[in-house]
């Protein structure tokens, strides 16, 4: 096989990522100085320690948003297309919201819904 296309692809796309970061680390302005290195929100200074470990709950929550919100992008172009899918197309939706059920059931099960 002749891979001579997708090699150059490859190449062109490292070229124009390693431009892109020299171009930026070349014209980005640098300002070192303490008062920028602290940690800051809402206009208001931190007291104490900036890191804190949160719980693992929040981590899970949104993880568990954002699959949902990912998979409900993928619902989208089958829905513009539905008609033309047809009998095919609707098993593997079916298919598709099933694996969607289970894994809410699951967390659900788990307890990853519940706001502790």
């Amino acid at each position: 096989m002749n891979f001579t296309l997708l090699v150059v692809a490859f190449l062109t796309a490292i070229t124009l990522v390693a431009a892109a970061i020299l171009i930026a680390k070349a014209i980005s302005p640098r300002s070192y100085n303490a008062q920028k290195m602290e940690a800051y929100e809402c206009g208001i200074p931190t007291r104490g320690k900036s890191w804190m470990q949160f719980r693992v709950g929040y981590y899970l929550f949104a993880i568990l948003f954002l699959m949902f919100d990912v998979e409900t992008v993928f619902l989208f172009p089958w829905a513009v297309i539905a008609k033309d899918l047809g009998t095919d197309g609707l098993i593997s939706i079916l298919f598709f919201f099933i694996i969607l059920v289970l894994g809410l059931a699951y967390a659900w099960r788990k307890g990853a819904l519940e706001w502790k």
